[in-house]
């Protein structure tokens, strides 16, 4: 195991015409991670996947090209075929419990009402990976969860999520460089500032 290397999924669905939705935030933060790294993505296996360095890290990121309750074949895959260990793969997700434009890092815990981490969760057998929490609020009526999350931000949320991709891509690096607790302390903590330029 290469304790250098780092596995960073992004979950979303991969059909165009779920893009820029709220479920694809992971996908969002991901492609953007890429970007900084300047890393292009190539259809492979199970998912798409770019890989990429910084300060003496190497990050392979996935965004899975099976639906969302599949996600958990291309992790359990690229876990193995990279040789990482789960705790220095990061998955990164929308989530309904957290309010649009915050950020939260859990190091562990059940997948909640999110097929994606469930089927992860399913297919590792455990539940030991961290997870960035990306918040999509939950602004929808009874029974309208599905079409809110296939949904599309507002003008107005997309304010708010901009600076979240940008804050999610640097806890993203100090995950990476400077560990687990030092990329909770940055993301869970808003007055926190990066020093890892």
């Amino acid at each position: 195991m290469n304790e250098k290397k780092f596995l960073i999924v992004g979950l979303g669905n991969a059909e165009q015409q779920y893009a820029g939705t709220r479920h694809n935030y992971g996908f969002e933060v991901v492609n953007a991670l890429a970007s900084a790294l300047g890393a292009t993505f190539k259809n492979d296996k199970y998912a798409y996947v770019a890989k990429g360095s910084f300060k003496g890290r190497q990050f392979v990121m996935v965004m899975p090209t099976t639906y969302m309750n599949l996600s958990g074949k291309a992790v359990k895959y690229w876990l193995n075929a990279e040789e990482i260990a789960p705790e220095r793969c990061m998955v990164v997700c929308d989530d309904l419990d957290l309010p649009v434009g915050s950020l939260k890092i859990k190091p562990k815990g059940g997948g909640g009402s999110h097929n994606g981490l469930n089927h992860i969760i399913e297919m590792l057998g455990h539940a030991n990976f961290p997870r960035l929490r990306c918040g999509i609020g939950k602004d929808f009526a009874r029974g309208y969860q599905v079409d809110y999350v296939l949904g599309r931000f507002s003008k107005e949320e997309l304010k708010l999520i901009e600076p979240c991709i940008t804050r999610a891509v640097e806890a993203l690096k100090l995950f990476a460089t400077d560990g687990l607790e030092r990329a909770m302390l940055y993301c869970n903590t808003k007055s926190e500032e990066p020093d890892n330029q």
